[in-house]
């Protein structure tokens, strides 16, 4: 067997200020789109877009009042470090590992630019050692969570006394784009949510908490899809990110997951049959019927993204560790039985990790 790594813990947060998807429709529409017809679209994309409660960095009246890209990026670094130092709180908590004794901080964002990045104000506000390995990543965008666990299993096979912690924190709502009108901009103003997680994993040597789930990781699978730069990610702007969001995106994945599914597991002598559990990323409905429909799963194996969407909405690289959480919360997988994470960000890129339920002892 390859070497493994183990997840102990998975702490997925939440900001306070949480509205029914009606309101936040009533709200922000006025603000992207002039009296109208797009005003209109505006509520009618937010009503059909599988989400039904959604939780902002801010008081849904503050948004009226931001000033610019230096404004709502000011929020991103105070709300941000709060949300991300909970989350790590939680994770470390539950994983019975002490701050101290974290090697490597891999963090992930793409709403929210800083340097020196937030995972540095993380490390005097847990107590994490000055000599932590620190990795902010930005541009990995909705791929961002899986491809952070990714890198952490990676480091940790080579290092396997070591105790590693992954980051996400994304505040959508402050990258929406004022009086901008686009199909895409309105569409990701009714899908996007605000959010954090940590997860905690640790290298074979590591002995897990008694009575936690634990499951391993066992491999990991990156792929560009090329020429398909210009269907996801931002336009940087004067005003801040402007969504970039194609439509073609569902096509894609029902053209090639499959086929990268497959090459994943069969470097680890699976097949798609073996695999019980699948851990997607609530990227929207269309993103999470693309999915079903490429790896020919029943609508049961996809409730728990389903769910993640509908209460919560799209929360970026913190989504498929909001479905995570949610998924070993359910018991799944099961002692022995085989996971796939997954999410796909700009590039475009579809990043895979295979996981494994712990046995028992």
């Amino acid at each position: 067997m390859q070497g493994m790594s183990r997840v102990l813990a998975v702490a997925p947060v939440l900001p306070e200020h949480a509205y029914p998807q009606e309101e936040i429709a009533e709200v922000i529409a006025p603000l992207l789109a002039p009296a109208g017809p797009r005003r209109a679209l505006t509520r009618r994309l937010h009503l059909a877009s599988g989400v039904r409660t959604r939780h902002l960095a801010l008081p849904i009246d503050r948004y009226e009042g931001l000033s610019g890209f230096a404004d709502a990026n000011a929020h991103f670094a105070a709300q941000g470090a709060d949300l991300a130092e909970r989350a790590c709180r939680e994770a470390l908590a539950a994983a019975g590992v002490e701050p101290q004794d974290v090697d490597l901080l891999f963090f992930t964002s793409v709403t929210g630019i800083g340097a020196p990045s937030l995972d540095a104000t993380l490390v005097a506000r847990l107590g994490l050692r000055p000599d932590v390995r620190r990795v902010p990543s930005f541009g990995l965008g909705c791929a961002g969570g899986a491809a952070g666990l990714a890198h952490l299993h990676e480091h940790l096979v080579g290092h396997p006394g070591r105790v590693a912690l992954l980051v996400s924190v994304e505040l959508c709502s402050l990258t929406f784009q004022r009086d901008d009108g686009r199909v895409a901009n309105l569409v990701s103003s009714g899908l996007f949510g605000d959010g954090a997680s940590a997860v905690v994993v640790a290298g074979d040597d590591v002995a897990p908490p008694p009575g936690r789930p634990a499951p391993q990781v066992v491999g990991s699978r990156s792929r560009l899809y090329p020429g398909t730069a210009d269907h996801l990610g931002w336009e940087v702007r004067d005003t801040g990110f402007g969504i970039v969001l194609s439509p073609e995106l569902p096509g894609l994945l029902r053209a090639h997951l499959a086929g990268d599914v497959k090459d994943l597991l069969a470097g680890h002598g699976l097949e798609p049959d073996d695999v019980g559990t699948w851990v997607v990323h609530a990227g929207g409905p269309k993103i999470v019927d693309a999915v079903r429909d490429a790896l020919d799963l029943p609508e049961s194996a996809l409730a728990v993204t389903r769910a993640t969407l509908a209460a919560q909405g799209n929360l970026s690289s913190s989504s498929v560790l909001h479905v995570l959480a949610a998924t070993l919360a359910g018991g799944d997988p099961p002692p022995g039985g085989w996971a796939v994470l997954m999410a796909f960000g700009p590039g475009v890129a579809a990043e895979l990790v295979l996981l494994r339920g712990k046995e028992v002892a």
